[in-house]
Parts: C-alpha cells; structure tokens; sequence
C-alpha cells in the first residue's frame, strides 16, 4: 500500500477562475462538519501517516475558506492563483496547529491564519497596489543610474540629468519617484490588523491612501520631489537636507511644512471624509 503523502508537501489543483460560482459554505455545512470530525481524531490516532491523511482530507473539504478570504483582497495587484495558493499553505498550518476543545471551529481558527499570510505576502512583495511592470522595471534603472551620477557629480543628479541618461522622459522619472516615495512614506505592519472583521476595511483604508499619495507627489516640482526623497525616502535630517539644496536647516523646514500641507490638502478628497 502506499504512503499517504505529508501534508506539508501537498500539491493543489490551480486555483478556478473567479465568478459567480464561488462561494464560501456556512459554518454549518457539512464540509465543515466532517473536517471537524477528522481533525478530532488525529488527537486520538497514533500513526503519524494516518494523521497526515486526515488532514488532507480536512483540508480539502475546506478549501472554500481560502476562496472567500483571497476574494476580499483581489484586485490589489497579485494574481487570483497566487492569493490562493497563498491561502491553501495557510490553511495546511491552520490544520497543522488546530486543537481541538479548545473554544473555536476550525473555520474560525483558519480564516484569520489565512488572511495573516495572505497580508504578510502582499507585505513580502513590496507593494500593497503593484505599479504597472514597466514602472517596476524603470525604477530599478533609475536607482542604479541615480547611484552612478551621484559619484560622478557628487551631488545629487536632476530628474533631467536621470532622464538624459536613460533615454526616457523626465515625466517617466517623476512617475518613479512618486510610486517609491508613496511606497516608503507610509510603512505598515501588515500583520497585525484591527482584527478579522475589521482588517479588510482597514486594508482598503491604506490602499486608498497610499495611492492618493502618489498622484499627489506626481503633481510636486522637482525640488519638491528631492526633500521629500531626502527626508522620508533616505532619512536625511534637515541640516543634511540644507546642505544638498544650498540653504538653511530653518529654510527645509519651511520648505517642508509648506510640502507637507500641499499633500495633505491634495489627499483630502480621498481620505479626508469617514467610509461609510
């Protein structure tokens, strides 16, 4: 006979294409209620591949749990079948650490396991709205050119001179330093949420944030663009940012307390208002 395969090497079918027939079954389906009735007994079974077994069959009796938390968070810039399969290793650990008696279901043990990792993903990929590719691919360029041209100058170049020597427009360059700048002014932890019910509204919240963000850095003058990258982007203090632009650390401040409240009245439409 053969050897059940370990659950943590189990191999999934692709995940379906979204639509109408996805759906996520009560709590009281009886999928739910046969896998509860398996992972019970891998408490009381001794065999270590009788154990693997059960939970594979738990597990693919709940599959449904991952269609309907991966659903909550398409569309934020990660294929279907990576959240998905994203959430089936997550569920694979919610089997592996479920216990019994313990005062949850296992639906209610799993979804938040499941939402943790497919948060933690989108954290681990850099980007919570991924810029189109060739906006990826641009900015790779542009930080080693940006590199380069600060030896060679021994200054920090222009959004032209960065242009001028990739042989892109300075639009483009602006357009990067935007999408960095929103990426890195707001950093979060994505891994510790409100709570299940709350931390997909929460999630939206930043989405919505980070993207007004950079649509209002793409409206700054180049000057601008550089103390904003200076101060949140490389961390400089105002003395140092003075230094590069030839002025007082009194005169950054004022420069920054003018960007700074430029931006906030740009988001305001966006974000300034409560979601219903």
């Amino acid at each position: 006979m053969a050897l059940a395969t370990p659950l943590s090497t189990t191999r999934f079918p692709a995940a379906p294409p979204s639509g109408p027939a996805d759906h996520q079954a009560g709590p009281d389906s009886p999928d739910h209620a046969r896998a509860e009735e398996l992972l019970a007994e891998v408490e009381t079974c001794h065999d270590r591949w009788r154990q693997c077994e059960l939970r594979q069959e738990a597990v693919a009796l709940t599959l449904d749990l991952v269609d309907g938390v991966a659903r909550r968070y398409h569309g934020r810039g990660m294929e279907r079948d990576d959240l998905v399969q994203v959430g089936r290793m997550a569920l694979v650990k919610a089997a592996n650490g479920y216990r019994c008696g313990l005062g949850s279901s296992f639906a209610a043990y799993a979804v938040p396991t499941i939402s943790g990792e497919i948060k933690r993903h989108f954290r681990d990929q850099g980007w919570l709205v991924r810029p189109p590719r060739r906006l990826q691919e641009l900015r790779a360029e542009v930080a080693g050119e940006q590199e380069r041209l600060r030896q060679v100058l021994l200054r920090e170049p222009t959004d032209v001179e960065l242009a001028q020597a990739l042989d892109v427009t300075t639009e483009q360059v602006r357009e990067v330093h935007a999408s960095s700048m929103a990426y890195h002014a707001m950093p979060l932890d994505l891994c510790d949420g409100p709570g299940p019910t709350g931390d997909v509204r929460w999630f939206d919240d930043v989405v919505v944030a980070r993207d007004a963000l950079r649509s209002a850095l793409v409206e700054l003058s180049e000057r601008d663009l550089l103390i904003v990258r200076l101060r949140f982007v490389e961390e400089q203090t105002q003395s140092q940012i003075g230094e590069v632009l030839g002025v007082s650390q009194m005169q950054v401040s004022r420069l920054l307390g003018s960007i700074l409240q430029r931006l906030r009245a740009a988001m305001a439409p966006e974000v300034g208002g409560d979601r219903p």
